[in-house]
């Protein structure tokens, strides 16, 4: 698994929204400058997680964005399957029919890589934001 870098600027945009009062409104200018993220591709992700609910976007004079849920509610997992869609050490553990060796289950490597998957999966399903914010998720 590797996180890409739109995951990257999802996170730490997140985050940033995370640190202010809930229901505090960001410009998604001042996110880009604030995070280094460049604005057109801020506006991709900041579409994405408003799409899947995690912030919420607000038009006009007074527009921005600003978190939909609270960050004890927000998991890593989240927002990463909100940019990236399913996370997965590989293909073949969410979709059989994509092993390469043709044996769909049956392979001793993919049997092996499934019990990775799941710590995986559970570790990024049991941080949340509010973890992030206060360092608990040792």
């Amino acid at each position: 698994m590797k996180i890409t870098q739109e995951v990257d600027y999802a996170l730490r945009v997140v985050l940033y929204l995370c640190k202010l009062d809930f229901g505090t409104k960001v410009e998604a200018k001042v996110m880009s400058q604030y995070e280094k993220v460049p604005i057109r591709f801020l506006l991709k992700i900041l579409r994405k997680l408003t799409h899947s609910g995690i912030i919420n976007s607000f038009r006009g004079v007074n527009g921005g964005y600003a978190l939909a849920r609270l960050p004890e509610e927000i998991r890593l997992i989240d927002v990463m399957e909100a940019v990236d869609g399913p996370v997965y050490v590989a293909r073949c553990i969410i979709e059989p029919e994509a092993c390469n060796a043709q044996k769909m289950g049956k392979c001793q490597v993919h049997k092996a890589l499934g019990k990775v998957q799941k710590v995986l999966s559970d570790e990024l399903k049991n941080i949340t934001f509010k973890n992030i914010m206060e360092n608990n998720f040792l």
